[in-house]
């Protein structure tokens, strides 16, 4: 199904990137995987060669123009067309609002999630129409259901869901889907211990343990593929969060006890259910 397809991934050096990038490989995909981190993202390009792919590690910051124009650029070069963009990269914050000290962060949040998905996006979609291809944003349930301490992180999620539903509609008829991807925590990325604290630095080793119920990446990335292949317009990690979504829509204070509570535990040290 994606043998000779092309792909470009951004934060593909680590976590759900790289897990997407290894779960292609084996299907014989072309490869562009994007991220700052040179080695690293080098690292993970040779791992996905010697699985089967034509691989292709490009060096870049989504929240530079010139960076996602060349990533497209080299991509279209190495391999004559784009298939999928993956718009993946993103980080995170765990602080209270009125606590934060540092509110460049909230700007940075929205520079990385929103707008470096929107700055590939518009590089990528000229070839995306050649091909009738397909925009796939990793977005967030938080996207559609607020947690406490994530403040800037959900607006920026919402900025890039609003942004993928209106792009959606104006693609209608052109052959290139957009396909959303609302997953729950995720185990075994390091977006926690990114994640900016109330000083506006890192989290650090300090950041909390994701619950049992936190989505492992090989399953998150296995789904994501199979609904790349589907041609669907949004994935829900696990489906189960779409009946905390519908609980919000219909009864808000019961869901926002249920989430508070969740948030609670958490800052008690006690499992939590995490959304």
């Amino acid at each position: 199904m994606f043998e000779g397809k092309t792909f470009i991934i951004t934060g593909a050096s680590s976590g759900l990137g790289a897990a997407l990038a290894r779960a292609l490989a084996p299907h014989k995909a072309n490869l562009a995987l994007f991220s700052p981190e040179r080695e690293r993202q080098q690292q993970v390009a040779a791992e996905c060669a010697d699985l089967g792919a034509r691989s292709l590690a490009v060096i870049g910051d989504v929240t530079k123009q010139d960076d996602c124009r060349r990533l497209v650029e080299e991509t279209v070069t190495e391999f004559g067309h784009l298939d999928y963009l993956v718009a993946n990269a993103g980080i995170s914050m765990w602080t209270r609002f009125e606590d934060s000290q540092d509110l460049s962060m909230y700007r940075k949040l929205m520079e990385v999630n929103y707008l470096g998905a929107l700055n590939c996006a518009y590089y990528a979609l000229p070839h995306l129409r050649q091909t009738k291809g397909m925009v796939v944003a990793i977005s967030s349930i938080q996207s559609r259901i607020p947690v406490p301490l994530h403040t800037g992180y959900v607006a920026s999620k919402r900025a890039l869901q609003g942004f993928c539903e209106v792009l959606r509609l104006e693609l209608q008829g052109s052959g290139v889907d957009v396909l959303t991807v609302l997953p729950h925590w995720l185990r075994g990325t390091e977006l926690r211990q990114h994640a900016f604290a109330a000083d506006g630095r890192e989290l650090g080793a300090s950041s909390r343990k994701h619950s049992r119920e936190s989505v492992s990446l090989e399953d998150a990335s296995g789904a994501i593929v199979k609904a790349m292949g589907k041609r669907r317009r949004e994935l829900v990690i696990p489906w189960k969060l779409k009946l905390l979504h519908l609980l919000h829509v219909l009864w808000p204070r019961r869901a926002e006890a249920i989430i508070l509570g969740a948030v609670g535990k958490q800052d008690a040290g006690e499992p939590a259910r995490e959304a």
